[in-house]
């Protein structure tokens, strides 16, 4: 009782101390302006297509607005090709609402040259700006503007580079450069059927930004046509502005009607498009397009139950499709965006086929059958899918990420000549690469003790120079140890000790989580600067992927099928307790827990459900009803809800209302497009109106992200005080 007594005293101290200094804390302060040191990376790296340069954004080290440079692969030099200043001036940037939104879904908090698209001779470059089009010619150095382009959304080049594709409205046009003059591709586009723009669910779930295509010699144009007539209309109004109303969103929940998309070829010079005729009803959803000048049109598509997943080959003058591939999973398939790629003479494509543990990279034929086998990747687990697979069809040479640890990503490359694959990146750390041409790749490498670096490297391994950061550095790097740990499978852990541990002590723990589908919290790679301040305050931070986790194999994947509710949070548990019998200063009986998004969730689920093992949860931005999520994301791992469903019901945390026993601080931005305010507030009543105490920071006019470094900044601080509060500080053993 005394021990607890004085300890209450130092806590009391602690807390008015961290106050104190969260007034002047440089530390975390260097972090949030910084991003953890990310701002003034090279992003967005790409070769030139005669591989003499290589072109990146970069913005200054504590600040977002990037501009565009150039690296020259001859002599190792960079140099800076252009600004946003050189074109606006001291205006500000103006984006409409729905490029807004559309950065929403692509996590991009960028000002200036947020993006850019080379063309494909490598002379110009388009640059979006302030929602104007510009064309820099990389020969002359000379900036255009391109007419009548303003509040061009999504614009594209042709092959040949006299046109440019954009949408506009809820239509999309073309811009030819020669004439100067812009044409409406389609006509009669609204805010229930519009045309171009991928709708939120292809962007959000299905990692597919774009709703048009250019034929490979740039006179058609095949355009997504998305009616979203019977679909629910959701505003995101902000409470802190109630003059406005907020723009309207379709927004789908699950078992209920979807966007409807067709895909329509039109011609640049006019005439009625040919639509593409395949099985809507069995599969509603375009998951990717790739129009190839030696393998033609090709796209994949999907059941709604996500199940099931065809390749299409598809006529653009008839408008017949055939299935060249068919997948089938009872759980869901895994689809893979700008998987197919064509042999230069036509000959076959690549894909990848998802095995019991790993990923298999074949060679098919133009009809779809399987030629040879590429690689199959180490033995062993693989990366959840070839997501960011590279392909030199000059060369034969494929570049792709695998290993065998998912929490370190390596490089490798295949050769079509080949049968198996090689290493390219180190042992250490993780990586991930570009290729280029004449047999130019760059890899980017880091480790918890080395801030990112691009190398770029000659087709025989040797450097050509490295792609200058301005980023800076940290005084320190955290304290992480990683490792493999529990019974049968096991699970891959990180602990992040302070940085004056004293193991005489017992620290309270902070489990920090996602826990969902999609996404890994282990990464053997830079970072890990917020999970040490925190852990400064007098913590042990620790995270764990548990089964559900993309990485570990199908099988240890599809487990959270049906299980959103409690799988995780068991996984959870049980990677505590075994990294609690291994290291003895980890409290047990003071572990709390934080998450964002389904991370969210789950530290919500922990503190209703499993308030006997967590005593303090931070739910930032969760969803509480499944049912009020979005229908792609829901209906994937949970399937169709319908009369007297169960799933839903299980896995929905709003009946728990009367069972919150643990510490809770919940925390969502008022105007997130994405897990709606909505979900927290229907929380909040449930607890509210059975008499449960609980802490509510809505954070005003923000939507899923936090990117404000002065928010950032107190957010942290509150967070560390409400967990110093309710978890003590080290005691002795």
């Amino acid at each position: 009782m005394l021990n607890r007594l004085i300890s209450l005293i130092l806590l009391v101290g602690a807390v008015s101390q961290c106050r104190a200094d969260g007034e002047g804390d440089q530390s975390l302060r260097d972090l949030v302006e910084t991003r953890n040191f990310t701002r003034g990376q090279p992003v967005r790296i790409e070769f030139t297509p005669d591989g003499l340069h290589l072109l990146f954004l970069r913005s200054g080290p504590r600040d977002d607005r990037r501009s565009l440079f150039e690296f020259s692969v001859a002599d190792g030099s960079t140099r800076e090709i252009m600004t946003a200043k050189q074109v606006l001036g001291e205006a500000g940037e103006v984006l409409s609402d729905a490029e807004r939104a559309r950065r929403e879904r692509m996590r991009l908090t960028a000002s200036g040259l947020a993006d850019y698209q080379l063309s494909k001779d490598g002379r110009s470059i388009l640059l979006p700006l302030a929602s104007r089009l510009y064309v820099l010619n990389r020969i002359n150095g000379q900036v255009r503007e391109i007419p009548q382009g303003e509040g061009a959304i999504d614009p594209r080049w042709s092959s040949d580079a006299h046109q440019v594709a954009y949408v506009l409205g809820h239509d999309v046009y073309v811009s030819d450069l020669r004439s100067g003059k812009r044409s409406a591709i389609t006509q009669g586009g609204n805010d229930s059927v519009s045309y171009g723009l991928a709708e939120f669910v292809a962007q959000e779930e299905l990692l597919r930004m774009h709703g048009f295509w250019w034929s490979p010699e740039g006179r058609q144009l095949l355009v997504e046509r998305a009616d979203a007539r019977s679909v629910e209309v959701w505003r995101v109004p902000d409470p802190m502005n109630p003059d406005h109303t907020g723009e309207p969103q379709f927004y789908p929940r699950p078992g209920r009607s979807n966007v409807v998309v067709d895909l329509g070829v039109f011609s640049v010079s006019g005439g009625k498009p040919q639509w593409l005729a395949w099985d809507h009803q069995r599969y509603p959803y375009v998951v990717d397009v790739n129009w190839d000048a030696k393998g033609g049109l090709t796209i994949q598509v999907m059941s709604r139950d996500q199940k099931d997943l065809a390749l299409l080959k598809a006529d653009p003058k008839s408008g017949v499709t055939q299935i060249l591939i068919s997948v089938r999973d009872e759980a869901w398939v895994n689809f893979v965006p700008g998987l197919v790629h064509w042999m230069e003479d036509g000959s076959g494509f690549i894909w990848a086929t998802e095995q019991e543990t790993s990923w298999r990279l074949e060679l098919r034929n133009p009809s779809g059958g399987l030629m040879r086998e590429l690689a199959s990747g180490p033995s062993g687990p693989q990366l959840s899918g070839w997501r960011t697979l590279q392909f030199d069809a000059p060369s034969g040479n494929i570049v792709f990420p695998g290993g065998t640890d998912p929490s370190r990503t390596e490089v490798w490359r295949a050769d079509l000549r080949a049968s198996s694959a090689t290493r390219i990146s180190g042992r250490l750390g993780s990586a991930g690469g570009i290729i280029g041409p004449q047999g130019l790749y760059a890899l980017v490498s880091s480790d918890p003790k080395t801030a990112p670096v691009w190398t770029v490297y000659r087709g025989d391994g040797s450097v050509v120079g490295v792609l200058p950061s301005v980023a800076e550095m940290p005084s320190e790097f955290p304290r992480v140890e990683y490792g493999h740990l529990g019974e049968g499978a096991g699970y891959n852990v990180k602990i992040v000790r302070p940085r004056n541990f004293d193991p005489t002590k017992r620290y309270p723990v902070i489990d920090a989580v996602y826990g969902g589908p999609g996404s890994r919290v282990v990464h053997q790679g830079f970072g890990g600067f917020m999970d040490q301040w925190m852990a400064d305050h007098g913590f042990i931070v620790v995270a764990a992927d548990g089964r559900g986790t993309p990485g570990f194999g199908r099988g240890w994947e599809r487990a959270i099928t049906n299980r959103f509710g409690d799988l995780p949070l068991e996984e959870q548990i049980n990677a505590v307790k075994a990294m609690g019998a291994r290291y003895p200063e980890l409290d047990l009986d003071r572990v709390g827990i934080t998450g964002w998004s389904f991370g969210g969730y789950l530290s919500a689920a922990a503190a209703l459900r499993r308030p006997d093992f967590f005593k303090a949860a931070i739910s930032g931005a969760p969803v509480t009803d499944w049912l009020d999520y979005d229908t792609c994301y829901t209906e994937r791992y949970l399937g169709m809800p319908g009369p007297g469903d169960t799933v839903y019901a299980r896995n929905s945390l709003l009946a728990d209302g009367r069972s919150l026993k643990c510490p809770l601080l919940l925390i969502h931005g008022t105007t997130d497009d994405n897990v709606f305010f909505r979900h927290s507030l229907k929380l909040a009543d449930a607890l509210f109106r059975n008499g449960q105490p609980y802490e509510f920071l809505p954070l005003s006019g923000f939507t899923h992200m936090v990117p404000d470094p002065a928010v950032r900044e107190q957010l942290e601080l509150r967070m560390v005080r409400f967990f110093q509060h309710h978890l003590g500080i080290p005691e002795s053993r």
